[in-house]
């Protein structure tokens, strides 16, 4: 078996999901620490291997992207001569492809039926109530034998090449320099209920374009297009002078951008979804509204509002409500705008 210190060339391979990426990086910042001496390799799905690529903690000697296809992972892997993997996917096809690739050393958890694909498989500690997701990653990497702070904050700093491409966004949309901005993240991946009501989340950006002198960005990625699009058509109905204030630029963006973008921004109204984590990493102040998910386990790390209503069937999970949606739908626009309308204050006042 090979020691948890004795690796030379390592690839890890990340979430596969933007908001748990974020939040792994702790556990990733302490695999970099462990392994300070060897060269380490963040193997992540397109969609999530920019995020490695600003400045993080975890600060990987390469980033690779992940192929969608058995074959093509399975030959890159075999190319670079890796000899350790680590997996915090928990999936039986990551320890398999690392498994066909010869890999030496395959580390992870010990689930989905794949212990015999692991070299090292390891069963994660009992907690009682509900584990943050950054708190399973953390007890993956101590499980392996690896220091891990256990408050350290997933911290994330834009390189220059996406803090250029975001002010060119803005340049683009005339957006002068000095500008407040607020960012408004209305979509979600994962489905319609956990979506706040674009109406409001425009509502919100009315009172705060007229209230506060401020633009508001609303971003996602092209998934989250209709979210946006909604926002837009509720401004032209409802408030068409605050509209050239309001800048959609949903799946205009790539992720380097998205984080530069956001370091821009004085505050953050977002949904349960990757870009909540993102902002919350960058260091924005995020105002979060979760309906079905459960805050206790994704709520953005640091100094934050979380947005809740205590209705019986909360947190449920569910994609699409069966009912009236009555965990978002009470939480009203005059809340939302207070709880960002005092970030902004704090933000001046300091």
């Amino acid at each position: 078996m090979t020691g948890t210190t004795a690796a030379s060339r390592i690839v890890v391979r990340p979430p596969n999901w933007l908001g748990d990426a974020v939040m792994a990086l702790p556990a990733l910042a302490a695999l970099r620490r462990h392994f300070a001496s060897s060269h380490l390799t963040i193997a992540a799905v397109p969609a999530v291997a920019a995020l490695f690529r600003e400045e993080t903690e975890a600060a990987p000697d390469r980033v690779l992207e992940w192929p969608a296809g058995d074959r093509a992972a399975i030959a890159l892997v075999e190319g670079e001569g890796f000899d350790t993997a680590i997996l915090l996917p928990n999936s039986f096809r990551s320890a398999w492809q690392m498994w066909r690739a010869r890999v030496p050393a395959r580390w992870g958890v010990a689930r989905s039926g794949r212990r015999w694909l692991l070299t090292r498989a390891v069963s994660l500690p009992r907690r009682t109530g509900v584990r943050h997701q950054s708190d399973y990653y953390r007890d993956l990497v101590t499980t392996l034998g690896i220091s891990c702070a256990p408050d350290e904050a997933p911290r994330i700093r834009p390189r220059s090449p996406s803090t250029e491409r975001a002010r060119g966004i803005l340049d683009q949309h005339q957006v002068a320099r000095g500008t407040r901005l607020v960012g408004l993240a209305p979509g979600a991946a994962y489905g319609q209920a956990k979506q706040w009501p674009p109406d409001r989340v425009a509502a919100v950006a009315a009172e705060l374009v007229r209230r506060h002198d401020v633009t508001c960005l609303v971003v996602g990625a092209s998934h989250d297009r209709d979210a946006a699009l909604a926002v837009d058509s509720w401004l032209r109905s409802h408030a068409p002078d605050v509209q050239p204030r309001v800048i959609n630029v949903t799946g205009r963006t790539s992720l380097g951008a998205l984080v530069g973008l956001i370091a821009e921004m004085e505050a953050f109204v977002s949904n349960d979804s990757g870009a909540m984590h993102v902002a919350a990493a960058i260091g924005r102040p995020v105002v979060a509204i979760f309906g079905p998910t459960d805050e206790r386990a994704t709520h953005p790390i640091g100094d934050h509002v979380v947005m809740t209503e205590p209705v019986f069937c909360r947190p449920c999970l569910l994609r699409d409500c069966p009912i009236d949606h009555r965990c978002m739908k009470r939480i009203s626009v005059d809340a939302v705008y207070a709880a960002v309308a005092a970030r902004l204050s704090s933000v001046a006042a300091g």
